[in-house]
């Protein structure tokens, strides 16, 4: 699945962005607080109303303090999957229930330093993994292939059936990186600046959908 994060797009025109890519398999929207990241982007109003002007899946990824407080809220306001840090959150089991009840799906994210192996547990009450390819904050950042093992090993992990969730990765995804990340095991790829930074932001999404499908690890 394709994510195309408006994180690279024109945030006055946001809901034209979606038109644009309507044929996505998620919106991803990063919501960041200038506490956890050192960058502020959106927060609950915004996605309350870019999920009034779209039908394409919100993929919201809280980059925040105390996601234990705001995450299921935007679950309640009508994300289809709502990602936060395993590094901020004090109760992450709670909290994905409480995503959950909400009517959404649960994602946990992990840095690039953060190692996956003592949250294999935890992540059975998880819906989505996204494994960070680049360092949380601003978007354009170099792909960071030294953390696909953490793909693999969470594919690996669902390919026996201990784990049944999406792999996400986000940073640095574009042709010539989605490639080895699919390779990995991942199955979503969030994409900023190769959709809109590309002159037909649609078709883009459908050449990395096409590149990827045909590197995906069985």
């Amino acid at each position: 699945m394709i994510a195309p994060s408006i994180l690279s797009a024109d945030f006055a025109r946001l809901a034209e962005a979606a038109d644009s890519v309507s044929r996505a398999d998620w919106l991803h929207v990063d919501v960041m607080d200038a506490h956890f990241v050192p960058n502020l982007t959106i927060g609950l109003p915004v996605v309350k109303s870019l999920h009034a002007a779209t039908d394409i899946p919100l993929d919201c990824h809280l980059m925040i303090d105390d996601p234990d407080r705001w995450a299921p809220p935007y679950a309640e306001a009508g994300a289809a999957n709502v990602t936060f840090h395993i590094e901020a959150a004090h109760d992450p089991v709670a909290t994905a229930r409480a995503i959950r009840a909400a009517g959404a799906l649960a994602g946990l994210s992990v840095k690039p330093g953060t190692e996956i192996e003592p949250y294999l547990d935890v992540l059975r009450e998880f819906d989505t993994l996204l494994v960070m390819t680049v360092e949380p904050g601003f978007g354009g950042q170099e792909f960071m292939a030294e953390v696909l093992p953490k793909v693999r090993l969470a594919r690996e992990h669902v390919r026996s059936g201990h784990l049944r969730l999406f792999v996400e990765v986000d940073g640095g995804i574009g042709e010539d990186t989605i490639e080895a990340a699919a390779a990995a095991g991942a199955d979503v790829f969030v994409a900023g600046s190769a959709v809109f930074g590309a002159d037909d932001p649609g078709c883009a999404v459908e050449s990395l959908r096409s590149t990827a499908r045909g590197s995906m690890a069985v």
